[in-house]
């Protein structure tokens, strides 16, 4: 009945440090998605991120390309989350978390 719940993510996760060093550099594979509001976007984020509010996620899928790894950040890892998760109950297949988000980006 709860399965759902409990069953494990269908997306990746990965570091600060591996979205730095393997990421950043491959922006014809990879789309960069920034989930946190527009006010925290404008006072610090990382270039080559789009920035799109876990909010006006659903609305706005059309802009999010499904034939590239779509890699997501938020403030500490909570709001990424869960925009992969909706992202791969819409179709997305491959989809990353950057766990701890902008709190672990000192780079």
């Amino acid at each position: 009945m709860f399965l759902g719940l409990f069953s494990k993510n269908k997306y990746k996760q990965i570091s600060t440090k591996q979205l730095k060093e393997e990421y950043l550099n491959d922006k014809s594979n990879n789309y960069f998605l920034d989930v946190r509001t527009t006010g925290e976007y404008k006072a610090n984020h990382i270039r080559g991120f789009e920035n799109i509010s876990v909010d006006k996620l659903e609305t706005n899928l059309g802009k999010i390309p499904k034939n590239k790894e779509v890699v997501i950040i938020c403030q500490s890892g909570g709001r990424s989350s869960m925009a992969c998760g909706l992202l791969s109950r819409h179709g997305y297949e491959n989809v990353t978390n950057v766990v701890g988000g902008m709190n672990n980006w000192n780079y």
